[in-house]
């Protein structure tokens, strides 16, 4: 099969390197591209020919998107309030490296400290990476603190005493608490985002290919939560075996060759399937297949 043409479309799409960086790679593939990676290669190759790779920062993205440097590219929405980029946000994608939820930026200080709440730190010096957002914050409040750039292991600051608390981000709180450290608040909520440059989003084919990527970036994180059931099913235990299927989903119902029987198939949240499979079996239906989904459009 010869490969697909380039139609003049070229798109210049940045992927996260660092902790997102499996995370997107593995979700691209869901969702139907696959990159080719090199050692110490900035500049992977996708299947793809009106896609352009190149790996960086979460950090750095936004402003790579909002000077044109890239047309598109995946980042944390923290690090695009950070950097104060100006871009289109093409949509919300709840994937990190831990989990499919959002992570928290939060607010830690030493476990056995007076402090309770933020306006207990007026004057203190807070730790972090992500300084301007946490200065707004503070600023916001009316709350004076120092912020200082954490250049890593920024958990420690608070034990080594080189400062009063931490704005650090965190999906479960366990590397956190491990250090003894208490989370008195919650700053933000981020998760990635897909971002455009505004001159790409504002040119119609750059567009429609970015809107066709989010689609099925979309479709491929909607299929992580989702299994199909296929069965065959007794005529006449029809109506027992819908009254078990989830009422927002409509099954395909296929005649068999042996009129007494139907196909049955159904797409179902996989945490329901260890309690549906067997509902199904004693209400008559057999040879139930279980299936994984790539993406759910």
């Amino acid at each position: 099969m010869a490969a697909p043409q380039n139609n003049g479309t070229l798109i210049k799409f940045g992927i996260p390197k660092g902790s997102l960086q499996d995370a997107t790679i593995a979700l691209l593939a869901r969702a139907g591209w696959k990159i080719s990676q090199h050692h110490r290669n900035y500049f992977p190759e996708i299947n793809d020919p009106e896609l352009r790779c190149s790996m960086c920062r979460a950090q750095e993205m936004s402003r790579y998107v909002a000077s044109g440097t890239l047309d598109l590219g995946l980042t944390g929405k923290d690090w695009v309030l950070e950097n104060n980029s100006d871009v289109v946000v093409v949509s919300d994608l709840i994937y990190s490296k831990v989990s499919n939820r959002p992570a928290r930026w939060v607010l830690a200080v030493a476990g056995d400290s007076p402090y309770k709440r933020p306006e207990d730190l007026a004057g203190k010096k807070i730790a972090t990476e992500l300084c301007n957002f946490t200065r707004s914050y503070f600023a916001s409040a009316g709350i004076p603190v120092e912020v200082e750039y954490s250049w890593g292991a920024t958990e420690a600051k608070v034990v080594e005493g080189l400062a009063d608390a931490i704005v650090e981000v965190t999906e479960t709180g366990t590397t956190i608490k491990a250090h003894g450290l208490r989370i008195i608040a919650e700053l933000m909520q981020t998760n990635t985002q897909l971002i455009a440059n505004k001159a790409a989003w504002n040119d119609p084919a750059k567009r429609r290919k970015i809107e066709q990527i989010d689609m099925l970036l979309h479709g491929a994180l909607d299929a992580e939560s989702l299994v199909g059931l296929k069965m065959n099913v007794p005529k006449d235990r029809m109506n027992d075996i819908l009254d078990h299927l989830p009422a927002a989903n409509s099954p395909t119902v296929a005649n068999l060759m042996d009129d007494a029987w139907l196909s049955v198939e159904i797409v179902v949240a996989s945490s329901t399937v260890r309690d549906l499979i067997p509902a199904l079996r004693e209400k008559g239906a057999e040879a139930i297949i279980e299936y994984a989904l790539n993406k759910v459009i």
